[in-house]
Formats: structure tokens, sequence, C-alpha cells
């Protein structure tokens, strides 16, 4: 199975080899810039130019939570190996770290100059690595990041 998602703001599971689509999810009022499996493979990570981020269930074939909070489009998203965390990147220069069961944004990292393109948490760790438009890469360890 892989996933997709695009500027028709839809993201798609497709199945191979035959490449038929299985699930399509629609909700996101603008383009989707990132989509990612939840390491159990029951849920999704999507993030979007709307400036959420959304949790959807592929059992139920809908978004179960929309994270707001960023100001600008999100480019990216990614899960934590436990599966209780998502991580975003956005636009607005920051990312942020989303507690799934509560959620909440639970840290926000600041630092790049520019717009934060991609973010990845390190397997089995609690460091996170940022790319940014500013020319840099910054890896963060996010037990010692302020927290809200």
């Amino acid at each position: 199975i892989v996933l997709t998602g695009g500027d028709d703001r839809l993201w798609k599971t497709w199945g191979f080899p035959d490449g038929n689509i299985l699930i399509t999810g629609e909700g996101h009022t603008d383009w989707l810039s990132g989509c990612c499996f939840r390491p159990s493979g029951t849920q999704l990570v999507t993030s979007s130019g709307d400036t959420t981020v959304r949790i959807w269930d592929l059992s139920r074939h809908g978004c179960i939570v929309t994270l707001r909070g960023h100001s600008r489009a999100v480019r990216g998203c990614s899960w934590h190996s436990c599966g209780d965390f998502v991580a975003s990147a956005s636009m607005d220069g920051t990312s942020r770290i989303w507690d799934v069961n509560s959620e909440r944004c639970r840290y926000i990292l600041r630092g790049h100059k520019e717009s934060v393109n991609s973010v990845e948490f390190l397997p089995f760790s609690s460091t996170v690595l940022t790319s940014s438009a500013d020319k840099t890469l910054s890896l963060w360890d996010v037990r010692t990041v302020s927290r809200l």
C-alpha cells in the first residue's frame, strides 16, 4: 500500500501491484504537503496549506482530529515511532510536536529564520530533525525544549 497527497486536497491509498485506489480522504481546504502512516498502520497524518494537521482513521475513512496552531501553511508531518506523537513543519518558521492522545501541541520548536520545510523523528528516540529554507538543519531533543 502506498499513500499519496496532492494539490487536489485529497489523500489516497493505492494497492500494488495493480495500482488501484483503495481509500480516498477529503477534508483539507488547501493542497496536501505531507502524509504518513502511523507505525501501527491504523491511522495516518496529513499536513496542508490550510495550516492544519489532521489525523485520519482508516477504518472509519474519516478525519478524527484536526490540529490547529500554525499561522501559515504546514509543509510536512511525521509520526514518532511510538505512535503517540506527531511532528509538523510550517512556513511560519516553527515545528510543533503534537500529543495525539490529548490532541494538544506539547512543544514548539523555534529557531529557524525562515520556513521549516521538513521534520522527522529519529527512530526510537526523542530527537527531531528539521530542515529550513534558511539553509540549515537542526537537531532537537524534545525533552529539553521548553514546554508550552
